[in-house]
């Protein structure tokens, strides 16, 4: 069995919706009108693209199992139930073998948990893909526009796509035989991924303008992009993270290191990833100390930052209904130790931890065993993280943050 993880949301998944892996080979759930990328489902939201969850069982440094966070990616929350099951219990059938993944699946599915989660073995490895930071696809980032066509968001640089001359702006009109027009986003991103192999075939319709055109791609493995960093002269570095992948942390000591005028940490619509990226990120702006707390049936546990990060510069976090888990985790460490002041709106409010079990199939029951806790003991699970400063509805908290750096004393 292996270490704990934090998983995000499985509902409509603040960026858009999924229906269909998350970063990698899985189904994502949930409703979509925005817009969504073969790695995550994803929603327009104050001028940038926010990102979906994700899921690992990963074990952390040194070797150590540390809580991963993630999202039951392609998961309907489970229907409500009168009767909890003891997870304590499934777990160690499904450790001695005496548990089949049928019956483990009925059991999650009937639990009235919302965040525990049964994956076959691909959807699973798909997941532990992604949160390495890659994931088979075209390159196309695709929203669902008013008339119902789905249109080309996005083309990831060096991709299938992008060889093949595609544009943001294009209309996909089919994928393989079936018609594009009128699917929800989430369909569309699980034709593009298909069996999510590297080489498999893929045949899409396009329109442009009055041109239309058939072309024929091969999916590839991709590196998905979770950080964002953007600079302006005189003005705080913009570090936006849409998950925490492999790699995160040390995108954002990168950047933070090049920023004197501060760092605005970006993490409306993150819903999680890797609980030990997480910390490392809440290491880049603290000199060690506590981060958070969590339980496993009870057994309690810590997560510490390292010694040594950059406790100077001036740090402002943005945080939205979208912002969940592992994020929130991070906000809530960062206020608490009076390291950042948070400004957006409140938060998810998803605190509760799972732990990985795998059957003999290979499948995977993510089974809530307990829930984490912030420095100051306040746990977020149901209520969410209040921020300091309030933006309200139709401000661009990006702009509003000029003031408070101001106030920070950040040199201009």
């Amino acid at each position: 069995m292996s270490g704990p993880s934090m998983f995000g949301m499985p509902r409509r998944l603040r960026r858009g919706a999924t229906l269909t892996l998350v970063f990698s080979a899985v189904l994502a759930s949930g409703a979509a009108a925005g817009s969504l990328t073969e790695p995550a489902a994803q929603t327009r939201k104050g001028g940038r693209i926010e990102a979906a969850p994700v899921g690992d069982a990963r074990e952390g440094p040194a070797g150590a199992p540390a809580p991963k966070d993630g999202t039951a990616a392609a998961r309907t929350p489970a229907p409500p139930s009168s009767r909890a099951i003891d997870t304590g219990r499934i777990a160690r059938e499904i450790e001695q073998g005496t548990v089949g993944p049928q019956a483990v699946q009925r059991l999650v599915s009937r639990s009235g948990d919302r965040w525990s989660s049964f994956y076959t073995a691909q959807e699973y490895a798909g997941l532990k893909q992604a949160l390495d930071g890659t994931y088979v696809g075209t390159g196309l980032s695709v929203r669902r526009i008013d008339d119902g066509r789905i249109q080309v968001a996005r083309v990831q640089p060096g991709s299938p796509a992008a060889a093949a001359g595609l544009r943001s702006g294009d209309i996909l009109a089919t994928i393989g035989r079936t018609r594009c027009t009128g699917l929800a986003v989430t369909q569309v991103v699980a034709g593009l991924r298909g069996p999510g192999v590297p080489g498999s075939p893929v045949t899409l319709g396009v329109e442009r303008g009055t041109k239309s055109w058939t072309v024929g791609l091969h999916r590839a493995t991709l590196p998905t992009e979770s950080v964002t960093v953007t600079r302006h002269r005189g003005a705080p570095t913009v570090i936006a993270v849409d998950a925490f992948t492999k790699g995160v942390a040390d995108q954002v000591r990168a950047a933070a290191a090049g920023s004197p005028h501060g760092v605005l940490l970006d993490l409306r619509g993150n819903s999680g990833g890797l609980v030990a990226e997480a910390v490392a990120t809440a290491s880049v702006f603290l000199d060690g100390g506590l981060v958070a707390t969590y339980d496993v049936h009870g057994r309690q546990q810590a997560l510490y930052a390292r010694p040594g990060g950059n406790t100077e510069v001036p740090l402002v976090v943005l945080v939205d209904g979208g912002t969940m888990s592992a994020a929130e985790m991070l906000s809530g460490a960062l206020q608490d130790r009076g390291r950042a002041l948070i400004m957006g709106s409140r938060t998810f409010g998803k605190g509760s931890v799972q732990m990985p079990s795998t059957l003999a199939d290979g499948s995977v029951a993510e089974l809530t065993v307990g829930h984490y806790r912030l420095p100051d003991g306040r746990s977020l699970d149901g209520v969410g993280l209040t921020p300091d400063v309030l933006v309200p509805a139709g401000h661009d908290p990006v702009a509003d943050s000029r003031e408070v750096f101001a106030g920070l004393g950040a040199p201009s």
